[in-house]
């Protein structure tokens, strides 16, 4: 395909296939399905989506048949597979210009190149990381950006492949890269709290962009990049360093009035920040040793005591909560019946948990869940009384309990119970007892905490058999609570 005549002729095709007019628009879908085996298709798509004076749809259009092809037919065994000519020149035109000005085709191009990483780099692209590096460190705006973004895209892809020797060669990038990465996420963390605090909010929100995307990076490295992370000083800082850049953000929500942009973005980055504690705990447990006292210290003080009042919001609550309860049940945590069984690294960590969950400690999450998280809101009040069936679903289905506040605490709850339930049995008790007797129906906060208080039993009635003698406790109480006929 001769690049000069075929580019209008692919053109005018392109531009017919964004019709709304089928009759325009299915003659040209077949005619660039045709199109698609055809040396030098790939080279004038190139050319129409770096094209920035042709219409968007058009070029957005462009980047979709690229990224396709490039599932079909990029792999040398692949049927009608791209010469090595072409795909050497697709691939220095892919990482000339990180300057698309439009954010959609832009992650397009970006999703398209880390498709070529997966099959290409580094063996046949070994220029395609340096030339990010670069490309992160420019001064123009619009560029860093871009470069960054497509640095993300390639880091998720490359961290993806499973194959022993990919796993290899991700290791020795990481290595390679990941002193920079933690100075590009230091740099663009510092510049947006910076912003923040002088007041600049349009300067902040492209600052925090940034530091999102570097952090992205960060996450796929830390967590997929080294085998036994724990012996890299540099991973443990990063990872230290990751709760007080929390704590910092958690600060600068007080100073962001509510539905604004840089709100939403910040809050994204703080969920952030507890995907990668929570994925490197999974990935590593024993790694993650050092971080537990640390781990359930923040995520307690936050959730648990008065810290984290006006400060957090739902999503980061069921984080926590999610870090908590990941330390309370993780098997490699568990020592063996037997003590000379276990590991010294499962001891260890086996110990800092006793430590930390002392009774005070313990006696104030069982309250606190039962007394604040467990009360029925306004707003489920009202959708039990809509939809009983699908508030039941709602609130149980599948992995709802990681995202959802309700489902989070009760599972946080039966955990923590069971794992813990000669100290918290005398505690549940002793709320079920001051509860016993008729409620005032007027009194709605007690009817509610009767209620939290009752469910707390029936989550944990596996644990408390030995402890409640329930015939009793039904025939003496619930029986006639449930002959009450107030509407309440």
């Amino acid at each position: 395909m001769d690049l000069n005549s075929a580019s209008t002729i692919v053109l005018q095709v392109l531009t017919q296939a964004t019709s709304q007019d089928t009759a325009v628009l299915k003659p040209a879908e077949e005619q660039l399905k045709q199109w698609e085996t055809q040396p030098g298709f790939y080279s004038v798509l190139l050319n129409i989506f770096t094209n920035h004076t042709l219409d968007v749809n058009v070029r957005w259009l462009a980047v979709l048949y690229f990224k396709n092809g490039i599932d079909r037919y990029w792999r040398r065994v692949a049927p009608h597979a791209l010469s090595e000519e072409e795909k050497t020149t697709l691939r220095a035109g892919l990482i000339t210009n990180f300057n698309e000005p439009v954010n959609q085709i832009a992650t397009q191009i970006s999703v398209l190149i880390a498709k070529v990483a997966r099959v290409d780099c580094p063996r046949q692209w070994p220029e395609l990381i340096p030339t990010l590096l670069e490309s992160v460190k420019v001064q123009d705006d619009l560029r860093q950006h871009r470069a960054l973004l497509t640095f993300y895209h390639v880091t998720k892809t490359l961290a993806s492949k499973r194959l022993a020797a990919d796993r290899k060669l991700f290791y020795d990038l990481a290595s390679g890269i990941y002193s920079f990465a933690c100075s590009l996420w230091n740099h663009h963390t510092d510049t947006f709290l910076q912003q923040i605090c002088t007041g600049d909010e349009a300067a902040a929100t492209n600052s925090l962009e940034r530091t999102l995307l570097s952090l992205k990076v960060l996450r796929k490295l830390t967590v997929h990049g080294f085998v036994e992370p724990h012996w890299s000083v540099e991973v443990m800082s990063f990872l230290h360093a990751v709760f007080e850049r929390l704590k910092q953000f958690l600060e600068c929500s007080r100073s962001i009035r509510a539905e604004n942009v840089c709100r939403d973005r910040l809050e994204k980055t703080i969920i952030l920040f507890t995907k990668v504690l929570l994925d490197f705990l999974d990935q590593h447990p024993f790694s993650f040793t050092p971080l537990i006292q640390r781990s359930l210290e923040f995520a307690v003080s936050y959730v648990f005591t008065e810290a984290g009042e006006g400060i957090v919001f739902e999503r980061f609550i069921v984080q926590c909560m999610n870090l908590i309860k990941m330390i309370v049940k993780n098997y490699a945590y568990k020592p063996s019946k037997n003590i000379e069984d276990s590991s010294a690294e499962t001891l260890e960590a086996h110990k800092i948990k006793t430590a930390f969950f002392t009774y005070p400690t313990l006696m104030e999450i069982c309250r606190r869940l039962v007394s604040h998280y467990f009360l029925l809101t306004k707003e489920e009040l009202a959708m039990w009384e809509e939809d009983p069936e699908s508030f039941t679903v709602e609130e149980t289905g599948g992995d709802s309990w990681k995202y959802s506040l309700r489902p989070c605490t009760e599972v946080l709850f039966i955990d923590i119970f069971h794992e813990y339930n000669q100290t918290l049995t005398p505690v549940l008790l002793e709320m079920v007892h001051g509860l016993q007797g008729p409620t005032n129906m007027e009194d709605t906060s007690a009817i509610l905490i009767k209620d939290a208080v009752y469910n707390a039993v029936g989550l944990a009635a596996y644990e408390l058999f030995d402890s409640v003698d329930f015939d009793q406790w039904f025939k003496n109480q619930l029986l006639a609570e449930l002959q009450v006929s107030h509407n309440r």
